[in-house]
């Protein structure tokens, strides 16, 4: 009755191409395959980003997909200095998450999964973690130093003034240890600072006392929100009440150190407003009275030159 409903191989669509079934998975895993890679240097390329991390790869035991290159694919935006790399799967892609921070060509390179990285998908791919295995120590990283910034350990730094510089903000974490990972939030196409940050401590038994001693210090106009990055944190226990207290007299110091840092220089020169009205300086018996006035007052402080 309806001769034509399924056309026949010399039929009207008969010439139409199939997508393999490979082609079809790489397509479905692409956005769990790729990663970004910012901060590069001018002189960065396709093949040299390719080449390198592949070697990278290699060297620090991150392939899983058989011999061969780990990267199958880059593109690269030149004005904006990042890049994103495609691996040959799932796992590779997370093991590449552990070479946040390794220097190509001279600079540290961050390495982050995609925007449009879908968690809830990915877990269904592969693993979502880097492996615990890598040797990352061959690529002069500190194990850990990139898979620290996941996990229930994972501190949130928020409200810091847009001013504050990465070392700043970094010596006053490090008052209370080694820090495993850091990451200060910036804009991708500024550079500038978002204003929060991520962190791990090395020793992660003063997450607490850190989270307890920062939360709510204020900072210029900033108030510092500091905590757990998930949301079931916990309170310091009893015993690390005195550790706290050491640890809050220590920050105080240190912001104050901070706040007189970020203060201008010192001058020779004081300005003094709303001291005087125009119809006082129009006379020249009471201009000259004013003058008297300053330095007499003036000199009680120090030479007037």
């Amino acid at each position: 009755m309806f001769p034509n409903l399924f056309p026949t191989p010399n039929g009207q669509f008969g010439s139409l191409p199939v997508m393999p079934i490979q082609a079809m998975t790489q397509q479905a895993t692409r956005h769990a395959r790729r990663v970004y890679v910012g901060g590069l240097p001018p002189s960065a390329n396709e093949q040299t980003v390719a080449t390198y991390f592949s070697q990278v790869m290699a060297a620090i035991g991150g392939n899983t997909a058989g011999p061969g290159d780990a990267v199958v694919n880059v593109y690269i935006n030149h004005e904006k200095k990042f890049a994103f790399v495609e691996m040959r799967s799932v796992e590779e892609a997370s093991n590449a998450m552990a070479l946040d921070g390794i220097i190509f060509e001279g600079a540290p390179v961050k390495v982050r999964r995609p925007s449009d990285y879908n968690p809830s998908l990915a877990a269904a791919l592969g693993p979502s973690q880097p492996s615990a295995n890598l040797n990352l120590a061959a690529v002069g990283l500190n194990p850990g130093s990139s898979g620290g910034l996941e996990g229930p350990d994972r501190v949130f730094v928020g409200g810091l003034p847009y001013y504050f510089t990465e070392p700043q903000i970094r010596e006053l974490l490090e008052s209370f240890g080694a820090l495993r990972g850091f990451d200060l939030v910036r804009d991708r196409e500024t550079g500038n600072s978002k204003g929060y940050a991520f962190c791990v401590y090395q020793d992660v038994a003063v997450t607490d006392v850190a989270c307890a001693a920062l939360n709510g210090i204020k900072m210029g106009d900033k108030t510092l929100t500091v905590r757990r990055a998930n949301q079931g944190s916990s309170q310091p226990r009893p015993e690390q009440e005195s550790v706290l207290l050491h640890a809050q007299q220590q920050i105080a110091i240190q912001v104050i150190m901070l706040r007189l840092m970020l203060q201008p220089p010192a001058t020779k020169v004081v300005c003094l407003t709303q001291v005087v009205t125009v119809d006082e300086l129009r006379d020249d018996d009471e201009y000259e009275e004013i003058m008297e006035d300053m330095r007499t007052e003036s000199s009680k402080f120090g030479i007037i030159s």
